[in-house]
């Protein structure tokens, strides 16, 4: 006899994680260093625009800076909830690098952010993950949050289990498998 587990959410609520945890680390001292720690630490602001203008215009940067930058500047568009310019910049940065996983995973998160494209979610997110990015735990509740709203319960419980196992000290996940019972 085979044993089915049905999982169902008990109330539905649909926050996406935080942009800022998935920008793309940008060493030395430039403006592309500032425009990351604008990104990272969620300072939005004319400054913050600016540097990442003058890193992506004066910095000699690799064609990976040049794609971080292009993440990390989408997030701050993320941050002002800008996702037309932010989807805008991830797709700069794919078309840089294919393989980057922080600007699929960005990409999900804003078109969740957006509205009406879960599937579209699913699909970036999914290949940011097989990309192994560098905050796993920031994709597989973001793709769970998609799942979700596809009504798709057993995969975002899925998602959730294994987010919160991965970072047990970030609520978000923990808070979310409260509201599933795994019925057998």
């Amino acid at each position: 006899m085979t044993k089915r587990l049905w999982f169902a959410a008990v109330l539905v609520v649909f926050p996406v994680a935080g942009a800022a945890d998935a920008a793309v680390t940008i060493l030395g001292d430039g403006y592309a260093r500032k425009c990351y720690e604008a990104a990272e630490f969620n300072r939005a602001g004319r400054t913050a625009f600016a540097d990442c203008n003058l890193a992506l215009k004066q910095d000699a940067l690799s064609s990976s800076e040049r794609a971080a930058t292009h993440v990390n500047r989408g997030i701050l568009f993320m941050q002002g909830r800008d996702y037309a310019n932010a989807i805008a910049d991830y797709d700069t940065a794919l078309g840089i690098d294919d393989d980057l996983a922080e600007a699929y995973i960005n990409k999900g998160i804003a078109v969740l952010h957006r509205g009406g494209s879960e599937t579209l979610a699913v699909d970036l997110l999914s290949r940011g993950i097989a990309l192994t990015p560098s905050r796993l735990e920031i994709a597989l509740y973001a793709r769970g949050v998609a799942y979700e709203k596809l009504g798709r319960a057993r995969e975002a419980y899925l998602d959730y289990r294994e987010a919160a196992a991965l970072k047990p000290d970030w609520p978000e996940p923990a808070q979310e498998l409260t509201r599933f019972k795994v019925i057998e």
